[in-house]
């Protein structure tokens, strides 16, 4: 009989041709000892690496083709929708990660009952202007407004328990925020420093032009973290307020008319509209948004991405 799968390795590829064969000889030579399936997820390549995959792939390889390029999140995604594994493993295709570090991971979960495992890239080789002072500013504010303590969000390498990973809810461009998402099920986490290679092979993904989606995403997860589940304790205390100033300032053009003040009526009366109108569309967002939440747990999940082809030996 198949022994059951202990780890279910999702390793996302966007163009990486030349680092395919390199990486499946580092991950076969580092998990020879354990029970894994290795699940690549190729987004939407334009260069030879679906080839590659193909050509080298053997029985305990899984290739998921996207039907187009969705993203690192999405990819991440498909690929641990797929995953039977007892825990999941995630990692770049780049050689950048490390995969002797899965088994240390893997036994550091076991022997700590973590739900979560994720790496730290402790002597990190890459640039220090355009990739590694951003990224630190970048820790250093999710730290501070998340409340979850990691050193390094960035890292994509981290080990999961499936039914973790399953759940984190991935889309859009939410990888960077995986511990948040995964801080906000309850999940038992830790940290441990990892290794780190300079990329060989191919370009990198990421660069400066990645701050304001970060910023973007940031202010989702926060929203997701503290108001998802009751939307009306955001935009309940701000409509409140919109409402309160509007009135305050109604009150204050009536006492003045009243003293036989010379006013400015029509800009006044405008700042009363726009804060009381203001006031109740926030209302009307918070009731929607309460609405839509209750649709989300309560109706079906569709996935983000279209499978084109899985292929599999």
């Amino acid at each position: 009989m198949t022994a059951p799968v202990l780890v279910s390795v999702v390793v996302p590829l966007y163009n990486e041709a030349d680092n395919v064969g390199p990486l499946l000889d580092r991950i076969r030579d580092a998990l020879a000892t354990l029970s894994y399936e290795l699940i690549l997820v190729d987004d939407g390549s334009r260069d030879e690496t679906v080839a590659k995959v193909r050509q080298l792939a053997d029985a305990q390889t899984k290739l998921i083709i996207l039907a187009r390029n969705y993203g690192q999140t999405t990819a991440l995604a498909a690929g641990i929708d797929a995953a039977t594994g007892t825990y999941v493993a995630t990692l770049d295709g780049d050689l950048q990660n490390d995969p002797i570090d899965i088994p240390v991971m893997l036994q550091h979960a076991q022997s700590g009952n973590w739900d979560v495992v994720a790496g730290n890239r402790a002597n990190r080789q890459d640039g220090m202007l355009l990739r590694k002072l951003p990224s630190r500013m970048a820790n250093a504010l999710i730290r501070w407004l998340t409340g979850v303590y990691l050193q390094d969000y960035g890292c994509t390498l981290k080990v999961f328990r499936r039914e973790v990973a399953q759940a984190l809810g991935l889309y859009g461009e939410l990888h960077r925020f995986i511990p948040v998402l995964a801080a906000m099920q309850g999940s038992r986490m830790t940290q441990m420093d990892v290794r780190h290679h300079p990329r060989i092979h191919g370009v990198s993904k990421y660069g400066l032009g990645r701050i304001g989606p970060v910023l973007n995403d940031l202010l989702l997860v926060l929203f997701l973290q503290r108001y998802f589940r009751r939307p009306m304790r955001l935009f309940g205390p701000a409509a409140a307020l919109s409402l309160l100033t509007g009135l305050v300032v109604s009150v204050y053009i009536l006492v003045q008319k009243l003293m036989g003040e010379a006013l400015n009526l029509t800009a006044w009366l405008t700042l009363v509209a726009v804060l009381i109108l203001g006031g109740l569309q926030l209302l009307a967002f918070g009731l929607i948004a309460e609405m839509q939440m209750r649709t989300y747990f309560e109706g079906g999940r569709k996935p983000t991405y279209r499978i084109r082809e899985v292929v599999q030996k």
